[in-house]
C-alpha cells in the first residue's frame, strides 16, 4: 500500500501509473511549466522535476511507496539534481560542460493526430529564434568603443543591501540592469541601432518537421545547429516531441491498435458481418460463423492490421478488437414466449433446495461499487455512528 502520494499528485498520475504514463505526464508538465514559459512558475517546475527525479527510478519509488518523502531523505536518496539538468538529460540536452560550449536547445511540444502517426505526413512549424546580428556581426556596437559598466564596476552583478528587522540587515545580488549582467557596455552613440546592443536580432524561421509512419508518442525529432544564435557558443537544437492526440476509436500500444465493438446477442450466437474504416481510410470486413459464439469482452485480432512499424512501414502490427455484447432490454420477449427460447439454449444446471434454505430477493443496485466504497468511507470516518445503508432500487 502506498504511503503517501505527494509525488504523485503533483504529476497529475495515480500510484500504479506504469513507468511510460509517469514519463508522459512529466513530459507535458515540464515543457508547461518550463521557466523559458512560465518565468513566475520556478517552484512548480522544481517540484515537478523532484517528483520525477524519484518516481522515474524503480528504487527510490519503491522507497517512496513503503515510506514517503522522510523515506527518500532517510535513506539519501534525496533529489540531487538540478531541475534543468533533469529537463535537459530528459530532452536530450546533454550536461552542465555541454551547454557551456553549447547553447541551450529549444524544445517544442507538436500535437499529432493517430492518423498522421500511421500514414506518415509533413508539418510546418513556425518558431522565433535568436541569430547572430548581421549588422554588428553580433559585437553588439562600433568595435573600440566596449567600455567597463560603471554601475557594477564590471563585475555584472549589483549587491543591494535591505534592512529587514531592527539589527538586522539582508543582501540581495541580482544581475545588473545596465549591462544585463556582461559587465561591460557600449554609449548610446556606439550602440548598434540594428540590435540595441544585445549581439543577436530576432528572426521568425519555418521548419518542416517529417512525421514518419509509425512514430510514438513522446518520439523526438532533432533539427540540429536550428536553436538560438550566441557569440562565442555553438548553436543549440530545435527538439520537437510528438504529443499524440487521444482517437475516438482506436487506442495505440506499442505498435499494435485496440478497439471495441459493440455486438448484439443474435450477433454473438448466429454469427455476423461487421466492417471497420482503418486509419488509411480503408474499409475491413471481419466476420464471425454462425454458432462461433462471442463471449462479452472476448478479444479477437486481426493479423498486420495494426500500426506500421517505424522504419520498416510495410510490417505492422495488430489489430485488436475487444467485443462488448448488447444483451436485450427487461421483457423483450412475451413470457409465454420463454420456453421455446428456453428448448434452443443450452440447459440449466438443476440447483438442490431443502426447507432449511431461505429464499431472498434478488433487486438491482442504487450505486456502483465504487460508489459504496466511498460512502462506507464516509460513514466509518462519521463520530456520531450514524450509518445509512445502501438501498435498493423499487420494482
Amino acid at each position: 500500500m502506498v504511503h503517501e502520494t505527494g509525488y504523485y499528485d503533483i504529476l497529475g498520475v495515480k500510484p500504479q501509473s506504469t513507468p511510460d504514463e509517469i514519463k508522459k505526464a512529466y513530459r507535458k508538465l515540464a515543457l508547461k511549466y518550463h521557466p523559458d514559459k512560465n518565468p513566475n512558475e520556478g517552484e512548480r517546475f522544481k517540484l515537478i522535476s523532484q517528483a520525477y527525479e524519484v518516481l522515474a527510478d524503480p528504487k527510490k519509488r519503491d522507497l517512496y511507496d513503503q515510506g514517503g518523502e522522510q523515506a527518500i531523505k532517510d535513506g539519501g536518496m534525496g533529489g540531487g539534481g538540478s531541475p534543468m539538468d533533469i529537463f535537459n538529460m530528459f530532452f536530450g540536452g546533454g550536461g552542465r560542460m555541454q551547454r557551456e560550449r553549447k547553447g541551450k536547445n529549444l524544445v517544442h511540444q507538436l500535437s499529432v493526430s493517430l492518423e498522421e502517426m500511421y500514414n506518415g505526413t509533413t508539418r510546418k512549424l513556425a518558431l522565433q529564434k535568436n541569430v547572430i546580428c548581421e549588422k554588428c556581426d553580433g559585437y553588439g556596437g562600433k568595435k573600440g568603443t566596449l567600455e567597463k559598466c560603471s554601475s557594477c564596476k564590471g563585475k555584472g552583478m549589483q549587491i543591494k543591501v535591505q534592512q529587514i528587522g531592527p539589527g538586522m540587515i539582508q543582501q540581495i545580488q541580482s544581475m545588473c540592469a545596465d549591462c544585463q549582467g556582461q559587465g561591460e557596455k557600449f554609449n548610446s552613440k556606439d550602440r548598434c541601432k540594428n540590435c540595441k546592443g544585445h549581439k543577436v536580432e530576432c528572426r521568425k524561421k519555418i521548419l518542416e518537421v517529417h512525421i514518419e509512419k509509425g512514430m510514438r508518442d513522446g518520439q523526438k525529432i532533432t533539427f540540429q545547429g536550428e536553436g538560438d544564435q550566441e557569440p562565442g557558443l555553438e548553436p543549440g537544437d530545435v527538439v520537437i516531441v510528438l504529443d499524440q492526440k487521444d482517437h475516438s476509436i482506436y487506442q495505440r500500444k506499442g505498435d499494435d491498435l485496440t478497439m471495441k465493438m459493440d455486438i448484439k446477442l443474435v450477433e454473438a450466437l448466429c454469427g455476423f458481418k461487421k466492417t471497420i474504416l482503418t486509419l488509411d481510410k480503408r474499409v475491413l470486413i471481419i466476420n464471425s460463423s454462425p454458432g462461433e459464439v462471442i463471449k462479452h469482452d472476448e478479444i479477437r485480432c486481426v493479423q498486420n492490421e495494426g500500426m506500421p512499424m517505424h522504419r520498416a512501414p510495410s510490417d505492422r502490427g495488430q489489430l485488436i478488437v475487444r467485443f462488448q455484447v448488447e444483451f436485450p432490454q427487461k421483457h423483450w420477449l412475451p413470457e409465454h414466449l420463454m420456453f421455446q427460447l428456453e428448448r434452443l439454449l443450452p440447459p440449466r444446471e438443476d440447483t438442490m433446495i431443502d426447507d432449511d434454505m431461505e429464499e431472498v430477493d434478488l433487486c438491482e443496485m442504487a450505486y456502483s461499487s465504487e460508489q459504496r466504497s466511498n460512502k462506507r468511507e464516509a460513514y466509518e470516518e462519521d463520530e456520531g455512528g450514524h450509518r445509512n445503508e445502501v438501498q435498493c432500487q423499487t420494482q
